[in-house]
């Protein structure tokens, strides 16, 4: 990563940051080799340019996939596109083919299904998004192609995340080569159900990990020629012997220990344990749970764990049993004893820990007491025994206790190897490597030291790989390379392992001599490797020495790298376990050679890893590697925290650093023709108005520039370090000149605009200015015109009122005298009138009687009429209820009503007599009345005459004086009184009138409900009807089902092996009509039985009923042969309808082939359509045989029944048929036979309706069954060699393909469309491909219900193949991808409608994900969406996952939009969170259904009707005299 060149003012660069690491900012002043830059933080930092790197300011927001295609490879770009992946949840990064897995701290299920492992099954590397899957892939495709083993390397530190990356690689590798293993078991599933074993006894919790692997794991699986697992085995490395006797807070020591003292009472009552606070081995930490661990439950799950590996019920308590032993000694203590330099046993309670020890490991207390404290020294004079010191004793405690775990453990490795099984013939294996990173402490030791040397040959390793892996780009782009040189750390392993003369050497010849102590071995590092510039020695410390190691240097303390390195078991120890009485414990101490079992011989732990390193070594040397490097994000532990810090210093010992500067050291900026000529086109415009190749247009952009040094591949530009920065620099100018000539058109612009609208204002005011001038002018002139028409209107208003004076004043004259004259006639016409009114009255009063007299006589002749009538229906109701029980409830209650009806109709009649009764007498009274009255009125009259006449002769005689007539006012008081009665008696009759109307009315309403009754009546009798109809209907279905299970069981015992084969049955044969037996009623069959056999054979001689019967067979035969014949030829279709299945069915049902109980036809035409479809690949003859057998099985469907159902339906017919409708339906039923028609020789039926039903017997059910197999595999075959046809389609529909640059220019209308044309080819394909399909089956007459089926479940699985790839493939979640995309949905939107909703069905409904995830990367302004708006209207199908999945991945190539806000991105997470918490699937993969979608039942009903009476017979039967059956027509 050399210093960056090219940097200006304004520049965006990295800067070194104490705690981000690095940090972006600006460029804001150069001085010399001094830079200014303003950081993102509000902080100005001054540093040399050489320390700072360009930023990429066009990166993708979601980062790049693969760090090779960075534009800037150096640690801050590789450093924030991790960050940015990270934060979107994409935890996998590929650099080169080297993947990056960082510890996500979360469950992420969605990612590790088997949906995922099916997506990357044989997926190109690369073409995928990046994942572990990925990885294991291209190994397994390497092994299987090339012959090769592979291995796959998981490194990192403690808490990365290597065990579960491991568990996920083993999945994937047995999901590609599974076999079943022992018990039904895997060898994947055995090896994964190992893991809580080797992690309870292996793991232990230590500052950066609480399940951290303290050894190191190895696991080779091994394949067959097929790619089939065959074998599996694991080899540890290193195991960390020292953690069980010392360990530091708050660690923990190995997992087991604290399980065992969490075991059930019983289980630790039998070890006499206690809790963990109670032993010196445990104790030494106050940390002695785990969060969120139950120790408890965890005992218990790794004892199924074993037993699930193969380690017995009593194997497990001898294991057991040894760790509480070794938790017992550890708390056995010393004290000095008499003599000089001995020990005895502490106190009581460790004589107790001594003998439970004893107990436990069955073996002599004494014993185990001596040999802890005692020594025996064989010399050739004599044998010495020598005591040990307290602090000796304690040592041999210790050796014993690691010396004991160690065999343990690595006797719980060898059981689970044997346990799996390896296969010695394999020749191919995927090795996978699971072990410790680079560590570095505060305090190193021997552990550190190792781990450390085995990176160190990793990294050479890593290194030479990824040498190999660079020169190889080069050789494939055909460029010219020279030597890359590169870090080679050969002088460390030297430093370490060389013989003689390394470290290893030197600790192995220290450990030799008794006297050597750790000071004297410092001492002698320090003097052979003063000059060793990987050495180097500490100023303050005499006992510590630091190595440079590729990662950094780390300073080991060699405090107890002499105890730690000797790997020897002491000659008491050896003796005492083998004399154990356990058999468990004398297999871990097998006894030692003769030659080493007299002496306590030296053996290295250094020397035995080194060789066990080489061998690894030599093993990966011989393979293929792959490297996952797994980081671990921060130090608590917890998800969404990414710290910069840590994650650089493991990218540095995990290599990747040193890999990303080995590329540097070539050509670190590698960019393909379209994606350079789309940055730096800008440079040299005239190279793209040109038509030329892209890679002659590179070269002449980079020619144009200057450059030197950089290399034209066959697809792709190769940059020096620094030519990138340099040409975006220049760029950065380019774009700089162009927007300052964008900003002065613009600056113009915006003044000759404001020129523009002030001289518009300017004309407006003067405009406004004459108005308000004219304004005034036009008032001065309207005022004077005014004046002059107020003087005119004044006089006119003066004349006018005086003429208005003079004429009202006559008026009022001649009003009040026209008043006079009309007052005089009102008075004449207001009597005249009156009289009027009384005579007008009381002619409507005459008239109204005579007509309601002649209305009652009306109402009274229809009541009497419609009465007879209901009679009439009454009896016929009657009659009809007679032959129906079913309607008698009914009849009753219509009886019940009528004699309602009729006692109304009397109780109204009666009711309406009374009244006119009432009324004639009250119209009598009152005419009698009236007629009294009038001859009062007359006599007044007269009085008043008389009275008048006198008093006129009184007046005359009389002198003048005007007197009040009494008798005058008590007449009008008369008049007035017999006024009042007229009106009481008119307001009675007209109350008797409403009576009577209303009476009137409740008739007619009565006579209404009874008509709505009787058509409710008739309306419940025909629902009745139909309901018998259908139940009668479902009844014989399910009775002919139960039927037809009961013979197929029957047939089932009969050729079961306990019974008789079909062979031993009794025979039966077809009797044939004939005068003598008689006609067979109804077109049955009479099967002969031996008896009826017997029967027939004493009216017939034997020899002349043999040969009818032998010829007969014979004919049958040949008759059958024909058939075969016939329809393996292409008959082809007579009016839509397939020849080929009508003829079999009016062939088996003349020959009543249905209803015999051994047949041979059905098999031959089953064999016939199998060797039809088997043979022919063809899609139309696929078509051909679809149609032909959905058609026969509709006809079969409808034919035949169960020969059980028999009896049951004369029962169903007969309740039925009680009502008059059911009669009438039993008669239309029962005519063609009772009309006399023998079956054979009647006519045929043309319609699926007049199908008559046959009972079948046992072959014809299992025909209707294997015919209803073969029409479901011929439909399969016939969709899935449609799936096929389009699968390699769809994986170029889904993304768009390059067109070159040329193609794209402005101006260019022919490229354009000729582009345009190439990118919708492959749609094109994939809708003809449909529309080949549909005419070849609209060309077989395939009914429409199978062919919307076929449709439906192709855009299903086309909707599930595009939806999946959009979601793994993130160059596919861009803006121009959608588009494309979707002007290709529209494509086979555009065929549906073409193929008509009749073929095409809801097939485009099926392709909602897909239309709704495009939908959603093609709209504007994502970010002003809210997630509610996402989910319920642009993506309401779409699950939280699917939507967080698009949304993280989605870039725009074409406007550079953003995908949703962070706030939402932030929601999905916690949406996601409660569904993973809720056990919610999680997945975001969809699943293709292939299923068969309909039933027999759903063909039938959707068939429309066959008309079979009118089908051609086919040339080769239709001369033939036993097929003239098929020439009659149905009528």
């Amino acid at each position: 990563m050399a210093a960056p060149v090219n940097i200006i003012v304004g520049s965006h660069v990295w800067v070194e940051d104490r705690v981000l690491a690095w940090i972006d900012g600006e460029v804001t002043r150069i001085n010399g080799q001094e830079l200014h830059v303003h950081t993102t933080k509000g902080k100005t930092i001054v540093t040399n340019v050489s320390k700072v790197f360009p930023k990429d300011t066009e990166a993708p927001p979601g980062g790049v996939d693969d760090m090779t295609r960075l534009s800037y490879l150096h640690e801050p770009g590789v450093l924030q596109n991790l960050a940015t992946r990270y934060e979107l949840n994409e935890i996998y990064t590929y650099t080169g083919n080297i993947l990056i897995a960082i510890n996500p701290f979360q469950r992420l299920p969605h990612l590790y299904d088997t949906h995922m492992m099916e997506q990357y099954k044989g997926a190109g590397f690369g073409e995928l998004s990046p994942h572990v899957f990925a990885v294991a892939d291209v190994a397994y495709r390497a092994m299987i192609n090339e012959g090769k083993s592979n291995s796959i390397l998981v490194s990192g530190e403690s808490g990365a995340g290597k065990t579960e990356t491991t568990k996920m690689l083993m999945r994937y590798l047995a999901h590609l080569g599974g076999r079943s293993g022992v018990e039904g078991r895997t060898v994947e599933q055995q090896v994964l159900e190992s893991n809580p074993v080797l992690e309870a006894f292996g793991n232990a919790k230590t500052v950066r990990n609480n399940n951290s692997s303290r050894f190191g794991k190895f696991v080779e699986i091994q394949f067959d020629k097929s790619g089939r697992i065959s074998g599996a085995a694991i080899r540890t490395y290193l195991l960390e012997r020292s953690r069980v006797c010392q360990i530091s807070d708050p660690e923990r020591n190995y997992h087991c220990f604290y399980l065992l003292c969490a075991a059930p009472p019983e289980d630790r009552e039998k070890f006499k344990l206690e809790s963990p606070q109670s032993y010196h081995y445990l104790n030494q930490s106050k940390s002695f749970a785990l969060e969120g661990v139950n120790d408890a439950h965890e005992y218990l799950a790794t004892r199924r764990a074993m037993d699930i590996v193969g380690i017995g019920e009593e194997e497990q308590e001898a294991i057991f049993r040894v760790v509480a032993a070794i938790l017992h000694l550890g708390n056995v203590e010393f004290a000095k004893g008499k003599e000089i330099d001995s020990s005895v046993l502490k106190d009581e309670k460790s004589r107790f820990h001594l003998n439970v020890t004893a107990e436990l490991l069955m073996c002599d207390a004494k014993s185990l007491e001596d040999a802890l404290i005692k020594r025996v020294m064989v010399t050739p004079e004599e044998v010495i025994t020598r005591t040990l010191d307290p602090e000796a004793a304690l040592g041999s405690r210790d050796a014993l206790a690691k010396t004991i775990y160690s065999r343990l453990f690595d006797w719980i490795v060898e059981k689970i190897n044997s346990s799996i099984g390896q296969d010695p013939n394999s020749k191919s294996l995927i090795g996978v490597l699971d072990i410790y990173g680079f560590e570095s402490f505060k305090h190193n030791s021997f552990e550190q030291f190792c781990i450390n040397f085995t990176n160190e040959k990793l990294q050479q390793h890593f290194n030479q790989h990824v040498f190999k892996m660079e020169q190889e780009e080069y050789t494939k782009e055909a460029i010219n390379w020279s030597y890359i040189e590169f870090v080679d750390n050969q002088d460390v392993l030297d430093l370490i392992e060389k013989k003689p003369g390394g470290i290893i050497s030197l600790l192995d010849e220290a450990c030799m001599f008794p006297k050597s102590t750790h000071e004297t071995f410092a001492q002698k590092l320090y003097q052979t490797f003063p000059k060793n510039k990987r050495f180097i020695k500490p100023k303050l410390s005499r006992t510590s020495f630091t190595i440079s190691h590729y990662a950094g240097e780390v300073t080991y303390l060699a405090d107890q790298f002499l105890d730690k390195n000797k790997d020897y078991v002491v000659a008491e120890h050896q003796d005492l376990l083998t004399a154990s009485k356990c058999p468990f414990v004398v297999g871990l101490f097998p006894p030692l050679p003769v030659e080493s079992s007299k002496s306590s011989k030296f053996s290295s732990i250094g020397s035995r890893f080194k060789l066990q390193l080489q061998s690894l070594m030599e093993t990966l040397s011989t393979t293929e590697p792959h490297y996952i490097r797994c980081v671990k994000p921060n130090n608590v532990l917890k998800p969404a925290i990414f710290e910069n810090l840590n994650i650089i210093q493991q990218l540095r010992c995990g290599g990747v650093l040193e890999a990303i500067r080995i590329s540097c050291a070539g050509y670190p900026t590698r960019r393909t023709f379209d994606e350079f000529l789309l940055r730096f086109g800008v440079l040299y415009p005239d190279v793209l108005d040109g038509n030329y190749d892209e890679k002659v247009a590179c070269q002449m952009l980079l020619d144009k520039m200057g450059l030197k040094g950089y290399q034209i591949g066959k697809t792709k530009v190769f940059l020096r370090a620094g030519q990138m920065a340099e040409l975006d620099a220049r760029r950065a100018e380019v774009l700089g000149n162009a927007a300052r000539v964008i900003q002065r058109q613009m600056r113009t612009y915006i003044a000759q605009k404001e020129y523009i609208s002030i001289r518009r204002a300017a004309i407006q005011l003067q405009a406004c200015w004459r108005a308000l001038s004219a304004c005034k002018q036009f008032e001065q002139l309207r005022r004077e015109a005014a004046a002059v028409k107020i003087e005119k209107d004044f006089r006119c208003f003066v004349a006018r009122k005086s003429y208005q004076t003079l004429r009202a004043s006559t008026i009022k004259l001649q009003t009040g005298l026209r008043a006079m004259a009309a007052r005089d006639e009102f008075r004449y016409r207001k009597q005249t009138k009156a009289a009027i009114f009384i005579q007008a009255h009381y002619r409507c009063y005459k008239a109204y009687s005579y007509y309601r007299s002649l209305k009652k006589a009306v109402l009274y002749t229809q009541c009497g009429w419609r009465r007879r009538v209901a009679r009439k229906e009454l009896r016929e109701l009657k009659m009809a209820a007679r032959e129906t029980g079913a309607l008698k409830e009914a009849k009753d209650k219509l009886e019940k009503r009528v004699e309602e009806l009729t006692w109304r109709l009397q109780l109204e009649k009666r009711l309406r007599t009374e009244l006119e009764e009432t009324k004639a007498q009250e119209t009598a009274k009152l005419q009698e009345a009236l007629r009294l009255m009038q001859i009062q009125i007359d006599e007044a009259n007269a009085k008043v005459i008389k009275e008048c006449e006198a008093a006129r002769k009184a007046i005359e005689e009389a002198p003048p004086v005007v007197k009040e007539t009494p008798i005058i006012v008590q007449d009008t008081k008369k008049i007035d009184t017999l006024t009042a009665e007229v009106g009481s008696l008119k307001a009675l009759m007209q109350y008797q009138k409403q009576e009577i109307e209303e009476a009137r009315k409740s008739l007619i309403e009565a006579n209404l409900k009874n008509d709505d009754l009787i058509k409710k009546f008739e309306d419940a009798e025909k629902r009745a009807y139909q309901l018998q109809e259908s139940n009668q209907r479902l009844e014989e279905k399910l009775l002919n089902m139960e039927s037809e299970n009961q013979v197929l069981r029957q047939q089932a015992l009969t050729m079961s092996p306990t019974g008789k084969s079909i062979s031993a049955r009794p025979r039966t044969m077809i009797i044939q009509r004939t005068p003598e037996n008689g006609n067979v009623q109804n077109g049955e069959t009479r099967v002969a039985t031996p008896e009826t056999t017997h029967a027939i054979s004493n009216l017939r001689e034997p020899e002349s009923e043999e040969k009818p019967q032998k010829s007969l067979n014979e004919k049958q035969q040949e008759n059958q042969d024909l058939l075969i014949k016939c329809i393996t030829q292409d008959l082809g279709f007579s009016s839509g309808k397939p020849v080929a299945a009508v003829l079999i069915y009016k062939s088996l049902l003349h020959w009543r082939s249905f209803e015999v109980e051994r047949t041979t036809v059905f098999d031959r035409i089953i064999q016939t359509i199998a060797s039809a479809i088997e043979v022919q690949d063809s899609n139309d003859v696929l078509g051909y045989w679809l149609c032909n057998t959905s058609t026969l099985l509709t006809l079969l469907q409808h034919t035949l029944k169960a020969s059980g159902a028999a009896h049951m339906t004369p029962q169903r017919r007969r309740s039925s048929s009680a009502s008059l409708f059911g009669r009438m339906s039993q008669g239309l039923r029962a005519s063609p036979q009772s009309a006399g028609l023998p079956f054979l020789n009647g006519r045929v039926l043309g319609k699926l309706d007049d199908l008559r039903q046959v009972e079948a017997k046992y072959p014809a059910l299992l025909f209707k069954q294997q015919l209803t197999a073969f029409l479901e595999k011929i439909y399969g075959m016939l969709r899935d060699n449609l799936k096929k046809e389009i699968s390699p389609l769809l994986g170029l529909c889904i993304q768009a393909p390059r067109t070159s640059r040329s193609s794209l220019v402005k101006g260019r209308s022919q490229a354009n469309a000729v582009a345009q044309q190439a990118l919708i080819a492959h749609w094109q394909s994939i809708v003809k491909s449909l529309d080949n399909y549909l005419k070849t089956m609209k060309a077989n007459f395939v009914p429409p219900f199978l062919v919307r089926k076929v449709f439906t479940q192709i855009f299903s699985f086309i909707n599930v193949q595009l939806f999946n790839s959009l979601l793994l493939r993130r160059e596919c979640c861009s803006f121009s991808n959608g588009e494309y995309v979707k002007s290709g949905l529209a494509e086979l939107e555009q065929w549906c409608c073409y193929a008509t909703e009749e073929y095409a069905g809801t097939a485009w409904d099926e392709l909602k994900h897909i239309r709704q995830a495009v939908g959603f990367l093609v709209i504007h302004q994502k970010p002003k969406k809210t997630l509610n708006e996402i989910t319920n209207e642009l993506c309401p199908v779409l699950s939280i996952q699917q939507l967080y999945r698009i949304s993280t991945m989605y870039w725009d190539d074409k406007y550079g939009t953003h995908s949703v806000s962070s706030e939402v991105i932030s929601s999905m997470r916690v949406m996601m969170t409660e569904d993973s918490n809720n056990a919610v699937s999680s997945s975001f993969l969809l699943d293709d259904d292939s299923s068969i979608p309909f039933s027999v039942d759903d063909i039938s009903k959707s068939m429309p009707q066959v008309e079979i009476g009118d089908i051609e017979p086919p040339p080769l039967i239709r001369e033939n005299s036993s097929f003239v059956f098929l020439h009659q027509r149905a009528e």
